[in-house]
């Protein structure tokens, strides 16, 4: 039984994924149209093993050119002739075998310009209750399935100032640790959008100095 001070899980389902499609269709997204070459990545939005509406997130195989070991959402570089859904869609098939059709995009969060020179769009897709994911071992070492009230937990969220730049470090404390930005950030944006209904700037946080490259 939930105490006084306890809200009911956030569950995944019909009722939350309405919900979801209705924030995301009043969201004043932020676009960065010039700032870089593009690439999408995916909040793919399915159930744990509590049924709650919950993330998936990867770390990246270590054998990988670029972020090798780091934490990241599924996704990458647009190839010649795609849209940002079509490429979502794409990565998500390749990274972690979950093929799924336009119907599954619910929308798409503010664009997010990273030091490495790329524009990251981030695309909302809903995942069915009993998907399975098969991550590519040449592309993932491991997944992660989080859910929504975790990421938005009071004390997940974390900032501090980093030598060299005058912009604040977000972290978010999850996983029995952290995760940085740009993968915090746009966890931290729809996390605050999906359990809060708080449209929330992330823009101006930085990255650490090993995802620059």
């Amino acid at each position: 039984m939930l105490s006084a001070t306890q809200s009911p899980p956030l569950l995944h389902g019909s009722a939350f994924r309405l919900e979801l499609l209705e924030r995301l269709g009043t969201f004043d997204r932020q676009t960065a149209e010039d700032a870089g070459r593009h690439a999408a990545v995916v909040l793919l939005v399915i159930a744990d093993d509590e049924g709650r509406a919950s993330v998936v997130i990867t770390r990246r195989a270590a054998r990988l050119r670029q972020h090798s070991g780091q934490f990241a959402l599924p996704g990458g570089k647009l190839d010649d002739g795609e849209t940002i859904e079509m490429a979502a869609l794409r990565e998500l098939e390749e990274e972690v075998g979950v093929r799924l059709g336009g119907d599954a995009i619910l929308g798409l969060m503010d664009d997010y310009v990273t030091r490495s020179g790329f524009v990251i769009t981030p695309v909302v897709v809903w995942g069915d209750g009993g998907t399975e994911l098969r991550p590519d071992p040449g592309e993932v070492a491991e997944t992660y399935v989080i859910s929504l009230e975790e990421l938005a937990r009071k004390g997940a969220v974390r900032t501090c100032r980093m030598p060299g730049s005058e912009k604040p470090l977000l972290a978010l404390a999850i996983l029995g640790t952290f995760v940085f930005a740009p993968t915090a950030a746009v966890l931290h944006q729809f996390a605050e959008l999906a359990v809060h209904a708080r449209s929330t700037s992330v823009l101006h946080f930085d990255q650490p100095r090993f995802a620059w490259r």
